[in-house]
């Protein structure tokens, strides 16, 4: 009887430690997905229904004020800035930014002003990584409207490395 309690114990800790494996490579591998981001990107386009007016991040400008801003991020800290152009209706905006990622593909950022640390800031966005490769990516963000989603995606090109 105490052999095969042994043998049970020891079967459990084989599987609870292949599991920790796993969750430590699974872990890794989306580390260094985040870390592809690194570097200057502009967003091509953003595709949504327009029969709908988009404000993005708070900024009040229209969705269209964000074609062609450019974006940079620093993942090794965890921080970067993305500036609108201004011009027209635009507003010229450069907004320092905190950003992270989660285990399930989601791209986190809130904004920073002057002298406040990150972790006094709790409001921030979440938007899902979509079709990422070397020179683009998309980023889905699902705004919650008339007790229906509407789905955004902004379209992200690099433009260098940083």
């Amino acid at each position: 009887m105490k052999k095969l309690l042994l043998a049970g114990i020891v079967g459990l800790l084989t599987l609870s430690s292949c599991n920790s494996v796993k969750n430590a490579k699974t872990a890794q591998y989306q580390r260094a997905e985040f870390l592809k981001l690194k570097g200057d990107w502009d967003i091509t386009s953003i595709d949504y229904d327009k029969s709908y007016k988009i404000k993005p991040f708070d900024e009040n400008a229209d969705a269209s004020c964000f074609i062609g801003s450019h974006w940079r991020f620093i993942p090794n800290n965890y921080s970067g800035a993305y500036t609108l152009n201004g011009g027209g209706d635009c507003p010229s905006v450069n907004q320092p930014i905190k950003i992270d990622f989660t285990s399930n593909n989601q791209f986190m950022f809130k904004k920073m002003q002057d002298g406040v640390k990150a972790k006094n800031v709790t409001a921030g966005y979440s938007l899902d990584i979509v079709n990422q490769s070397t020179d683009q990516f998309s980023l889905q963000q699902n705004i919650p409207f008339d007790g229906k989603n509407v789905q955004v995606t902004y379209n992200f090109q690099r433009t260098g490395m940083k």
